[in-house]
């Protein structure tokens, strides 16, 4: 049997999870056209009714042209999109499971497909998709009004359809994350400067005016990381007052949880200290922290998703580490992408059972 700490009760902003166990959101571009089917809507029942105790989505393109780069990653506006993630909601709930959406902008990211394109430019903080490579535009003060708004827009349309709670993709070298990388922003206006806080605004008035939006009530999770699909190497902090000035900003405008990626989650942030990147920010920042990252499995993701074979993994240290407090939710990406039951699994001793990663199973949705 696990051991009892992964399936204690965890609650936050009114929000009631039966244990801690959060299925991370993974891009799997089965929504053709850019919206959800009812096999999308299946795909995360099997979760709910399979004990994961809240449900991330896949990214979420907000309305800006070129929010997505990939047709069949959904959209989350549009009638015909926002009536199709309801039924979303409505099944999970359905299977006795709890939801978020992750909204996001990818920004100055290339297109997936070799023959498509987004209809309208890439955003980017200062047409660079990395640092001294020019790629995308530059955003007008317009530009930034309206992505905000669009951010604002498409939580309160969460709220309205019945999700539990929403999440922004401020991680990974998206749009609000390479508002925060000084190697992409070289901005000198309000959304530039020479520190990270400042840095932070354009995601902080998205937080702002997602709060606005959903009221004081109402869950909100953003998801950060240090590291870049550009560069994995970056540091956005490279010290604990660094990383508390950063975060800080984010509570401040009306973050209720963070979402603390990295891509192996028993490395310590900082030396000195073995607490991760989510035990760090939660010691600095007092709210509740999600880690995630190569969870139930060998290997790390990034290879994983490259083609890599992951073995099932001993829980051991993760427990210890969520037993001490370093954080609140764990959140298990390709191990609950191949076996919706894994969560029964884990929770009933079944570890033989457990199955190994394979980048094959990105093929189906099952």
């Amino acid at each position: 049997m696990a051991s009892d700490v992964l399936f204690t009760p965890f609650e936050f902003k009114g929000l009631k999870l039966p244990n801690r166990i959060v299925m991370a959101p993974m891009t799997r571009s089965f929504s053709p056209g850019g919206v959800a089917t009812d096999e999308v809507a299946a795909y995360y029942r099997r979760r709910a009714e399979n004990q994961v105790g809240l449900i991330v989505t896949e990214g979420t393109g907000v309305n800006r042209p070129a929010s997505l780069n990939d047709p069949n990653i959904p959209r989350f506006h549009g009638d015909t999109e926002l009536t199709a993630w309801g039924k979303v909601a409505s099944e999970v709930h359905k299977g006795g499971g709890l939801i978020a959406p992750q909204l996001w902008h990818v920004g100055a990211v290339r297109s997936r497909s070799e023959d498509w394109t987004p209809p309208g430019p890439y955003d980017s903080p200062s047409g660079y998709s990395s640092p001294g490579k020019k790629f995308g535009e530059a955003m007008s003060d317009e530009d930034v009004a309206d992505a905000i708004r669009a951010f604002a827009d498409a939580a309160a349309a969460a709220k309205a359809l019945g999700f539990d709670a929403v999440e922004l993709h401020g991680a990974h070298g998206y749009l609000i994350d390479q508002f925060f990388w000084d190697g992409v922003n070289v901005r000198e206006d309000a959304y530039g400067g020479k520190d990270l806080p400042g840095r932070a605004r354009f995601a902080a008035d998205i937080l702002r005016a997602v709060r606005q939006a959903v009221g004081p009530d109402y869950p909100v999770i953003i998801r950060i990381s240090q590291w870049k699909q550009q560069d994995f190497n970056v540091k956005l902090a490279h010290d604990p007052k660094a990383l508390e000035a950063w975060l800080g900003a984010l509570v401040d405008a009306g973050a209720d949880v963070l979402h603390c990626s990295q891509r192996r989650f028993w490395e310590p942030e900082f030396e000195g200290s073995d607490l991760n990147f989510a035990g760090w920010a939660k010691k600095l920042t007092g709210v509740p922290t999600i880690t995630v990252g190569s969870v139930g499995l060998t290997g790390e993701f990034v290879a994983g998703f490259a083609g890599e074979r992951s073995e099932p993994a001993s829980l051991e240290r993760l427990e210890a580490m969520l037993d001490r407090g370093d954080f609140d939710l764990v959140a298990v990406g390709r191990a609950l992408l191949q076996d919706p039951e894994w969560v029964v699994k884990v929770r009933e001793g079944r570890t033989a059972e457990l199955k190994a990663f394979d980048r094959s199973v990105m093929a189906t949705l099952y």
